[in-house]
């Protein structure tokens, strides 16, 4: 009799404790899932600006005077140095570290150029991206080099056409990433260029038709939104056919100041003898504006010299150094071509020896 007094009641209290335990757990978790709180008030969610980089003032600020590059004393500035492999693809590979940037400087090299490619921007987050670029600018600062950021897209940014799936990005994300780099750098004398796009070109018509009139207001948009977060980061616009050619800007440059311009003088572009064309495509423009060759490079067959006073690496670097042209060598990786690096043991190639005695007699005169 006493226990089957007591049956109803047991079930009872199991009946409302379930109930209970459905009810309370699925809130208990809503109130400890931080996701859940982010997707119900987005209206809270909003761009995050860094804290300034104390050592952001380090080096001397580099500014555009006339057609050159000049520092805080006014001292006119020949930037030579390597473009390194995207940061995104480095890191994937074990080799982001304060070593590489080390042996660039052991290169000769008083800048870095950084491509970015829209993959990598988006695969990683643009949050997460900012990390690796930070480094780079702290280890640079330290050891004296500057930096430019280039969005590494290839192809026609007009029709949003790209030669590659690695280089597919869009104008609005083009804009969205100059206003978070440049919201994130301002006034870090480290990072001296923004390079607006890496390579303009409809590739033989199989990306589409751009004019440079439109190519000229995409850039000029670009400007315009960079400065309204960094007046004193030179943005490095690049010339068509694969930012080689800046005939166009004869009848209508860029309407900025305090920009630069770009060109990508590898030797296939034009047929020996290569000094007048030069002059005629790009080197006419280093008399009224400052030039900086972001690439350049060439790649060493079995047998064949890579030096001498007829080789297209001794040409090159004379003809730039004697017009006032900056430049850069690429690439300081041991996969992308033409490589300057052998292996991540840090031996050079013969491009890459060739390079590393230029810049050091450069550096010397």
């Amino acid at each position: 009799m006493l226990i089957n007094s007591f049956r109803l009641p047991v079930r009872s209290i199991l009946f409302f404790a379930t109930i209970f335990l459905l009810i309370a757990i699925p809130n208990l978790q809503a109130q400890q899932t931080p996701a859940n709180k982010t997707n119900t008030e987005w209206w809270n969610v909003g761009y995050h600006w860094p804290v300034k980089n104390p050592n952001a003032k380090l080096l001397p600020l580099i500014r555009v005077s006339g057609n050159k590059f000049v520092n805080s004393k006014n001292d006119t500035i020949l930037f030579r140095g390597v473009s390194i492999a995207d940061p995104d693809k480095i890191e994937h590979e074990g080799h982001w570290n304060k070593l590489l940037f080390e042996k660039v400087k052991e290169m000769g090299a008083i800048l870095v150029r950084i491509p970015v490619h829209p993959v990598a921007w988006r695969d990683r987050t643009p949050e997460k991206y900012l990390v690796l670029l930070d480094s780079a600018v702290n280890w640079c600062t330290s050891l004296g080099m500057y930096i430019d950021i280039d969005w590494h897209s290839i192809g026609n940014l007009e029709m949003e056409l790209f030669q590659n799936p690695m280089y597919n990005t869009s104008r609005k994300e083009t804009y969205e990433f100059w206003r978070t780099i440049s919201a994130h750098f301002t006034g870090n004398n480290t990072v001296a260029f923004y390079e607006l796009f890496n390579e303009p070109t409809t590739y033989r018509g199989q990306l589409g038709t751009v004019t440079w009139h439109e190519w000229k207001e995409i850039n000029e948009n670009i400007i315009h939104l960079i400065r309204a977060f960094d007046k004193e980061t030179i943005p490095l616009v690049a010339g068509f056919d694969w930012a080689y050619d800046l005939t166009p800007l004869r009848e209508e440059p860029i309407n900025a100041a305090g920009i630069a311009y770009v060109t990508h003088p590898y030797p296939n572009k034009r047929s020996q003898p290569w000094e007048p064309k030069w002059d005629e495509d790009f080197g006419f423009a280093a008399s009224q504006y400052p030039v900086i060759a972001t690439e350049l490079g060439f790649s060493v067959r079995n047998g064949d010299p890579s030096d001498g006073a007829e080789h297209y690496g001794t040409r090159i670097t004379k003809y730039l150094e004697n017009n006032g042209i900056s430049w850069l060598a690429w690439v300081f990786d041991p996969e992308w071509g033409p490589q300057l690096l052998k292996s991540w043991d840090f031996n050079l190639t013969p491009s890459g020896e060739f390079f590393k005695k230029a810049m050091q007699s450069s550096s010397n005169k």
